[in-house]
């Protein structure tokens, strides 16, 4: 079977079973702890409540985690009477603000994009039309008094290429008209 160059194996679905290897055990809660206070972090800002989460460590060690803090959130089961300091919508209003900043500035350099685009589709266009203006080197716009006996030679090489041009297509069109009809 030939090798395909993949040095791993993906992602894949394990079964969730008891990490039997001490070590390993350790190693995994290690690298899984962090992803699951991030999850943890943006529930709670999402959802705008608090949240405490205590962890377990393999050795029975406990990780607490609390969003916003685990102050505010112990505070707010301690005295239910007293009112929670909360720094959710705090934190929300802070999310919003920097995606708000964010937009506008996408927003402004497209903007500005588009200025230069404009200004520079004014400039082709001026540049174009004082070519149009300027430019008398259109053959058939020389007036003939004013040509030197080589450019008559060359506009009256030019017109009889003309003529013999719609000649040939005048041909065409009285064949092809009369090939219909009949």
């Amino acid at each position: 079977m030939a090798s395909t160059g993949k040095k791993t194996r993906g992602r894949k679905k394990i079964q969730m079973k008891m990490i039997e290897n001490k070590e390993d055990r350790l190693v995994t809660f290690s690298k899984c702890r962090l992803g699951i206070y991030k999850k943890i972090s943006e529930l709670s800002i999402l959802c705008g409540t608090e949240i405490l989460f205590i962890v377990f460590s393999p050795t029975g060690k406990p990780f607490s985690f609390g969003c916003p803090s685990i102050e505010s959130v112990s505070n707010h089961f301690l005295s239910r009477n007293r009112p929670i300091n909360d720094n959710t919508n705090i934190l929300i209003e802070a999310y919003r603000m920097v995606r708000t900043n964010k937009l506008v500035q996408h927003y402004n350099e497209v903007h500005s994009q588009m200025d230069a685009i404009k200004r520079k589709k004014k400039v082709l266009v001026s540049a174009q039309q004082t070519s149009e203006t300027n430019n008398t080197n259109h053959w058939w716009k020389t007036p003939i008094h004013q040509c030197n006996p080589r450019e008559l030679d060359e506009l009256y090489s030019r017109i009889s290429e003309l003529a013999h041009l719609c000649h040939i297509a005048w041909c065409k069109k009285i064949a092809n008209a009369s090939s219909m009809s009949a």
